[in-house]
């Protein structure tokens, strides 16, 4: 039997949460492993593997750590754990913060069941799962000050392995390139594209159309 995935919720509304697991234990191959009511509280169980969660789904909202708090510190010493932020906030500035301290989605607690369900399997397969609504902050967001720059087909193959759920020794052997090599051309791209974490390059492929969503 198929070892089910891990998940973790994070969020200081208990009896949302017990509807949310119950409703993931609907799905089959998902099996909720810890539930905590700040970031703090997690962090601290994270830390101490108590928890190694497959993905973590993190409400905004939270007292004593809430959901931006806590990305900006998985960022530095997770980056790899998968995030799929939940909240009630529709605000473009709210929804920037989360992606771009590291959270691979954005999704509204009023969202239905069967999109749910989608926004967690995609981030789990693909790495990233965008909504309408934050698809057309992130490229408002990009429009501000940034003009399409041209690329080599190296950088593209990259930039295109980079928006998957590949870690980058993976993105390396795929490329057949050394480790070193593949951080250069992160850096680069980073410095090139003027965007400080993967998820900037995420947001640069979705506008130019490099990837599809």
């Amino acid at each position: 039997m198929k070892e089910k995935l891990k998940i973790v919720i994070v969020d200081d509304h208990q009896l949302f949460a017990q509807s949310l697991s119950y409703l993931i234990g609907t799905f089959g191959e998902y099996n909720v492993i810890g539930h905590f009511v700040n970031g703090k509280d997690f962090i601290t169980s994270l830390e101490q593997g108590e928890v190694l969660p497959d993905l973590v789904l993190l409400d905004v909202n939270m007292p004593i750590m809430n959901g931006i708090e806590t990305m900006k510190y998985l960022n530095g010493k997770h980056s790899s754990l998968k995030v799929l932020a939940l909240s009630v906030n529709n605000d473009e500035e709210t929804v920037m913060q989360m992606l771009t301290n590291g959270a691979k989605g954005y999704i509204l607690k009023d969202t239905s069941p069967n999109l749910f369900k989608q926004a967690v399997d995609e981030v789990y397969e693909k790495g990233f799962y965008y909504t309408e609504m934050v698809s057309n902050f992130l490229i408002h967001s990009l429009n501000k000050n940034e003009e399409q720059l041209v690329l080599k087909d190296r950088e593209l193959e990259f930039i295109k392995l980079a928006c998957t759920e590949k870690t980058y020794k993976e993105i390396a052997d795929m490329m057949c390139l050394s480790p070193k090599t593949i951080d250069g051309y992160r850096e680069n791209l980073f410095q090139k594209l003027d965007v400080k974490t993967r998820i900037g390059i995420v947001l640069y492929a979705i506008k130019h159309k490099i990837i599809e969503v």
